[in-house]
């Protein structure tokens, strides 16, 4: 069915196919995260260093320790946490499958939230999503969440906001060396190695990993290995940091459970764990490399950064005996100067920062029918994509409690591309090609927003904001109604954002209340029924909500926290056309998006070195992806799981053990219904109850 070939599309686009964008949070338990709200040194608000306080800045910092105390197995399982977050899963099984979806844009949140390294984007011009998994634990300093619009400063795809991953510098700790395994539940084993060395001028931290796993499902084994390093040299006022990455990984697609009440079919409970598609498999590897010189000189601060990443894919999907095959080159190429100025205006403290973004993409493209056969492709697809802009984002402290931000960006993007067909190359009797073509155009961001402290332990935030998102190259590279390939060039996505926010923060405890509204026009959406398998820019449509989160220290054992989360999305006006009928849309609730979202947690520490942790989490229901009409009669029904995990530490050694999914709850957060067949539809269930014990070891 039609229904299935899109979502093997989009997992065809990629190894870790997260770009399909697939909804909600699993639940994970982890002690409570420590928010900061007023003090944090955070980086990705200004792209320098500095002190949150009195910033205008819808901010969460999650730390090291954080991490190792939570009961997440993957990085979205630990953002999975936070309010107005919630994540996309089909297996379960090491994030392979895995996006992110910041304030409720359902099957397209991957491509509106932005996920950073180290402040540069490793979300990429194709649909194969981040590849969470290449980010070690052992090698993540800090986790920083900045929800609201981020394109003044980061461009394409912070629609909704910016979470930006910082790695370990070698000069912020000690000599150390641990090392860590892991055993749980599926064949599950897992080792980290990180070992720091400094000097007083210069350091290197180092971290390699390896994860093997046969998965919840039939034909789901992942293999997964990484190394990273992290060089820096200190320099009078300043620092050269050289960092390098590689990662490999190996994983076998199970596909989906069908189900159609009218036929009787229902292999959610007949064969939860089988696999509808034995044969199909990606492989994944890849490289990156940055240098950044950071320098103090007088009242100003620059650094100068350049960036290379490459990567490569295969991905094989047997369609029933009608073979595809795919293999992606893809090299990208960065330079981010920016410098930042504290120099006071009209006798007030006044920061500015400006800077030059540019992002080279070459991407190319082979399918054909079998391995074997892609020496001789029937298709060869190249595209090169060029990004620059240029931005100012300006902080000027009008009194001592009232702060105002503003900021423009105006970015440049390009994209040429072109497709080679051989009719006479194996499989190639009935293909085509698509005439080649290019698109240029010019889009800014802006953003306006203030901070007022009422109070010493309570302060307003608001902020109004224009965001953009382009189309990415799988996004182009698609077939017309006669399924014939061709390059379909969409608008901008624009957005228009608004928040209002109150932040209160004691020494027992912290709370913040946001609402947000998001108005969208000419959102990029999968179209596979008007165009072929294609995409289109869809009527306007609206996200609001409000995000509550809070933590409290009831006394020094025992910290709670809390997050919830109201999500409205909706499309505001339109038909969505139809091969064979429209669907009225004006109203309806984006698919994907589920209303209500609440997360309760505890920590208690019941003696001097032993921690248990628990978290439980509620998910709404939600309708499925390609039911934007809301008429399917079903929806992905509302779950709830928890999670525990103990802590014990002895001298050098930390020892834990954990429990996801405690009561083993039968759920799903992704399907798709079928287009032709009134009450069919594919579900990706999730695992049940499962175990993990960890063993770590630290030598100082």
């Amino acid at each position: 069915m039609l229904f299935n070939q899109v979502v093997r599309r989009r997992l065809a686009a990629g190894i870790s196919a997260a770009g399909m964008c697939f909804v909600i949070s699993r639940a994970v338990a982890q002690a409570p995260l420590q928010v900061s709200l007023a003090d944090e040194v955070v980086v990705t608000a200004t792209r320098f260093a500095d002190r949150d306080a009195g910033r205008p800045v819808n901010v969460t910092v999650i730390t090291a320790e954080d991490i190792r105390n939570s009961a997440a197995k993957t990085l979205p399982d630990l953002l999975s946490e936070q309010a107005g977050i919630a994540i996309h899963d089909l297996f379960g099984n090491n994030a392979a499958t895995t996006t992110v979806d910041l304030r409720g844009f359902g099957v397209t949140g991957g491509q509106n939230t932005l996920i950073l390294l180290d402040g540069r984007r490793i979300v990429d011009v194709d649909l194969s999503g981040v590849q969470w998994s290449a980010i070690p634990f052992a090698a993540i300093e800090r986790i920083e969440i900045v929800r609201g619009s981020g394109a003044v400063l980061y461009g394409d795809g912070a629609s909704a906001g910016v979470i930006n991953i910082i790695t370990r510098s070698p000069m912020d700790s000690a000599k150390s060396a641990t090392a860590s395994v892991r055993a749980g539940s599926y064949g599950t084993r897992d080792g980290q190695f990180n070992a720091n060395l400094r000097g007083d001028r210069a350091g290197i931290n180092f971290t390699g990993s390896n994860f093997e796993s046969d998965g919840y499902r039939a034909n789901n084994r992942n293999r997964q290995s990484n190394a990273m390093a992290d060089m820096r040299w200190m320099t009078d006022g300043g620092e050269i940091a050289f960092k390098a990455a590689t990662d490999h990984q190996g994983l076998r697609l199970p596909g989906a459970r069908q189900v159609q009440p009218s036929t009787g079919v229902n292999l959610l409970e007949t064969d939860r764990r089988g696999a509808a598609t034995p044969l199909d498999w990606s492989q994944r590897s890849g490289n990156q490399f940055t240098l950044d010189w950071r320098q103090q000189a007088g009242v100003a601060e620059f650094i100068l950064g350049g960036g290379y990443r490459d990567k490569q894919q295969n991905s094989y999907f047997d369609f029933s005996g009608f073979p595809d095959y795919r293999e992606v080159e893809l090299n990208v190429w960065s330079f981010t100067p920016r410098v930042r100025v504290a120099q006071p205006m009209f006798g007030r403290e006044n920061t500015l920062v400006a800077g030059f973004d540019e992002y080279r993409w070459d991407y190319r493209l082979r399918k054909s029918n079998a391995p074997a056969a892609i020496t001789r492709p029937i298709n060869l697809v190249n595209a090169q994509q060029r990004n620059r802009a240029f931005y100012m984002h300006d902080t000027l402290r009008v009194t001592e409690n009232a702060t105002l931000v503003g900021g423009w960006r105006r970015e440049r993007f390009g994209i040429d591309a072109r497709d080679v067909y051989d009719a006479a190359a194996p499989g190639g009797a009935f293909g085509s090609g698509a005439t080649p073509a290019s698109q240029a155009v010019s889009v800014t961001a802006w953003e306006i927003g203030g901070r007022y402290q009422l109070a010493p332990q309570l302060a307003a935030i608001g902020k109004f904001a224009r965001s953009y998102r382009f189309a990415n190259v799988d996004e182009t590279y698609e077939t017309s109604p006669a399924f014939t390939a061709q390059f379909q060039f969409l608008r901008p996505q624009i957005n228009l954002g608004t928040e209002l926010g109150a932040e209160y923060k004691q020494t027992r405890g912290q709370a913040r209340a946001t609402l947000f509204n998001i108005d969208v026009t000419d959102e990029v959406h999968l179209d596979p029924f008007t165009t072929g398998v294609g995409n289109t820019n869809l009527p306007p449509s609206r996200r609001r909500g409000i995000e509550l989160e809070g933590r409290l220290n009831v006394v020094d054992s025992l910290r709670l926290s809390a997050a919830y989360t109201y999500t409205d999305a909706r499309f505001r006006e339109g038909m969505l056309p139809g091969a064979t009928f429209s669907v009225a849309i004006a109203g309806k609730r984006v698919p994907l998006v589920p209303q209500h979202k609440l997360n309760v947690g505890s920590s208690w520490s019941f003696a001097p070195k032993t921690r248990l942790n628990a978290m439980a989490t509620y998910v709404g229901s939600q309708f499925m992806d390609n039911d934007e009409g809301n008429n399917l009669g079903r929806t992905i029904p509302s779950y709830v799981v928890a999670d525990l995990k103990l802590v014990h530490e002895q001298g050098a050694w930390r020892m834990s053990a954990a429990v996801n999914n405690l009561f083993d709850r039968n759920y799903y957060n992704y399907a798709v219904r079928s287009q032709f067949v009134l009450d069919r539809f594919n579900a990706y269930p999730l695992p049940g109850r499962n175990a993990a014990v960890t063993l770590e070891y630290t030598y100082r």
